[in-house]
């Protein structure tokens, strides 16, 4: 068998070859792999805003509301219990000292903070990985409870209460910012305890003074 010339065509087929069936490969492994990834993904979201919101009997997950303040999106998951509404848990994330800090926070009709969730960061394993607890109730940063419409949830090194996480106060900074912008876009929501059947009974008494004069 005559052997095959090495020169620049045989090669350029050979690459192209290459390439089609290695782009069909991954095309097909995307496909098989995209349905179970995003099943993952929505079960992981669940999961954390029935840990920041618990109490629902809703399915906050299913319609997220999306809210622009200042030019930044922000999600917002409602939750009701019998058609009434106890919170949300609202999406937001700032820069860390390695990446991007995702979390999700967890507010009542008040505006208290319930809970949070770490979604994601790319911060320093073992140093500013540590919001994922640091921040819980009982521990020694615990923001839980708080309204940062009373009062911006600030670092204590910078004049501030809350315990910076041990050489990590870049990562606290970023962890803050998020939590505080989440709590700004909740309010610009409007869904603390003016939503639902109480927002409803607002405008019918608006209405109703509205009348009498």
């Amino acid at each position: 068998m005559k052997k095959l010339e090495s020169s620049l065509k045989n090669m350029a087929l050979a690459l192209t070859g290459f390439s089609v069936v290695a782009g069909a490969i991954l095309g097909w492994v995307n496909k098989v792999t995209a349905e179970p990834i995003a099943q993952a993904n929505a079960k992981t979201l669940s999961d954390a805003i029935a840990v920041v919101v618990p109490g629902f009997d809703n399915n906050p997950a299913e319609a997220p509301e999306t809210i622009d303040v200042d030019g930044v999106s922000y999600k917002i998951y409602k939750a009701t219990k019998g058609g009434e509404f106890i919170g949300a848990a609202v999406e937001s994330s700032s820069m860390g000292f390695g990446g991007e800090l995702k979390v999700l926070v967890g507010f009542d009709v008040e505006g208290n903070i319930i809970d949070y969730s770490l979604l994601s960061h790319a911060e320093t394993p073992g140093l500013g990985s540590k919001a994922a607890d640091w921040f819980k109730k009982g521990a020694k940063g615990d923001i839980t409870g708080k309204n940062p419409g009373e009062a911006p949830l600030v670092v204590s090194k910078d004049g501030g209460q809350i315990d910076a996480i041990t050489a990590s106060t870049i990562t606290t900074r970023a962890f803050l910012a998020a939590v505080n912008s989440a709590y700004g876009a909740y309010k610009n929501q409007h869904v603390d305890g003016t939503s639902g059947a109480t927002q409803q009974a607002a405008d019918e008494e608006k209405t109703e003074n509205v009348e009498n004069n």
